[in-house]
Parts: structure tokens; C-alpha cells; sequence
């Protein structure tokens, strides 16, 4: 279904009863509802799955300006009123982590809980020094040029497919083969200027790591090995500090794609699942 956030047509694909508790699936930057579609299954018999493509992604209209933390925000919070109707139990990998992290305390009235994939919690530049930004200059090149020439998705799933991950196994060894159908998808439908912030360091901090998330919080996290993880380990002490409510789980060995490897996507699900027991 489509909704509107001011002047700006947003996608939200909806799956289950319209009575049951709802939850709210939040991608990373590039993504878009695909890479949930895996996990609807699991999650639609007993409560009402709410997937959001961003601003700049997917089939969400293409923001004027700039892209930043204030209108990912934003849009979460448009998805939780507009067809959510009541407070959410919000799933955030990556840029949806730090979503639904500042969500939570700028709108506490929104979520009912959140978990957060490997989010940004940093007040500095989050990927300094990490491999994700090798890939997301490749992206901000390439995207474009495999947009204009209309490269089908399942020629770019088999590219991903063979190309090298931050961990050293090709994505193809490394991840289901429906994560690269979503990661392509995603990508022919990105607006790819919504890297530029990241890439040059001026997207602003939104979420406040000395602040409480003050809301039932699980933080799932990289192996803190792995060259693209993103939650660092600095992050959790200062989250343990703000938010001492709030549970940590590091996948040994996992990279920043957690719910999409081979090795981790059950053990995430058995996490998703018993996370939203507890906020029934």
C-alpha cells in the first residue's frame, strides 16, 4: 500500500490480520522490502508484518534534497501511524537499526520494542575505517550505470553472487540465494544519491548514544572481527550505560549481514522470535 509523509508517496507492503500486534521491518541503505520477504512466514500467522521502503529506496518516492537520520525517522514514524494504528514492535537492520533507535527516543510512543541489526550507534562518523565504504563508492558508481542500461536483476544477483565479501567468501557462499535477489532489487530500484551523505561524512547524527532507549531493546551485533561490522564495541559500553535495560547478542563470526547468511539467518530468527514473545 502507499501512504504519504508530507509531500512524499511512501511503500509499505502489509501481510497478516489487521487485528493482530503489529511489526514493523526496517532495511539497511540500499535495500528495500525484499530483504524481509524471507522472514514474513515466520512472523505472519500471528501478527500483522509491516515492511517500509525509505525515502530513496525501493518503491518510495525520491526525496528533494538531501537524504538524512530526520527523514528515515520520519518515515518510520508515518508507517506507525498511518497504518500501524497503534505502537509497533520495530525490526531495524543497519540504517533501520539507527532508525528505529532514534525513533525511540524522539516518538517513545511509537515502538513498543525495538531490535536492532548491527545498527549505527556512534556519534562520530560510523564507517571510518570500515570495508562498507569501499562498497558503497563501487555502488554509488556502478548503480547508475546498471540502472540506464536496464541490466536485469538476475544478471546483477549473479555479479553479487561472485563478488568478493568483506569476510573473503564470494556473497554467493556466503548468503541465501534470496538475499542476492533482494540486494539486486534493491539496488535497480535505489536512488543512488542517497550514499552521498555517507560517503562524504555530512549525514547528522540523530540518535543520542548517552541517552536511554526507553523502550525493551535487543541489539544484535557483527562479530566485532569482521571488517564491516558497525556496532562497535564502544557503542555497546555506552549503551550498557545509557540503557542498561537493553540486551546484547554478538553473532561469533557473522558479518553485517547477519540475517542473511547462510550461517546466522536462524539463529537471528530464533532471536526475532523470542524478543517479540517478550513484548507480548
Amino acid at each position: 500500500m502507499e501512504i504519504l509523509n508530507g509531500d512524499l508517496t511512501l511503500n509499505v507492503a502489509v501481510d497478516g490480520d489487521a487485528d493482530a500486534p503489529p511489526v514493523l521491518l526496517l532495511h539497511g541503505i540500499t535495500a528495500s522490502v525484499r530483504t524481509w520477504e524471507w522472514m514474513v512466514p515466520h512472523l505472519v500467522d500471528r501478527y500483522r508484518v509491516l515492511r517500509l521502503d525509505f525515502r530513496g529506496h525501493g518503491r518510495s518516492g525520491r526525496a528533494p534534497g538531501t537524504y538524512g537520520w530526520e527523514g528515515y525517522v520520519s518515515d518510520a514514524a508515518a508507517a506507525c501511524r498511518e497504518v500501524a494504528g497503534a505502537p509497533c514492535a520495530i525490526i531495524g537492520h543497519s540504517l533501520g537499526g539507527g532508525t528505529a533507535a532514534a525513533l525511540a527516543q524522539l516518538h517513545p510512543d511509537l515502538p513498543r520494542g525495538v531490535l536492532l541489526e548491527d545498527p549505527p550507534l556512534s556519534v562520530t562518523r560510523d564507517l571510518d575505517d570500515n570495508s562498507l565504504l569501499d562498497a558503497f563508492r563501487l555502488m554509488r558508481e556502478s548503480i547508475p550505470r546498471i540502472q540506464a542500461e536496464g541490466v536485469p536483476a538476475d544478471v546483477v544477483a549473479q555479479i553479487l553472487a561472485q563478488a568478493p565479501s568483506a569476510a573473503g567468501p564470494t556473497f554467493g557462499e556466503m548468503l541465501h540465494p534470496d538475499a542476492l535477489a533482494a540486494m539486486a532489487a534493491g539496488m535497480l530500484e535505489l536512488d543512488a544519491t542517497v550514499l552521498d551523505p555517507v560517503l562524504e561524512g555530512t549525514i547528522r547524527p540523530l540518535f543520542d548514544p548517552s541517552a536511554p532507549i526507553p523502550v525493551p531493546t535487543l541489539v544484535i551485533t557483527a562479530d566485532p572481527a569482521s571488517p564491516d561490522a558497525v556496532t562497535r564495541p564502544a557503542d555497546v559500553e555506552r549503551l550498557a550505560t545509557a540503557s542498561p535495560h537493553a540486551k546484547v547478542r554478538v553473532m561469533t563470526g557473522a558479518s553485517h549481514l547477519v540475517h542473511d547468511e547462510l550461517a546466522n539467518r536462524q539463529n537471528f530468527l530464533d532471536e526475532v522470535i523470542g524478543f517479540l514473545g517478550q513484548l507480548e
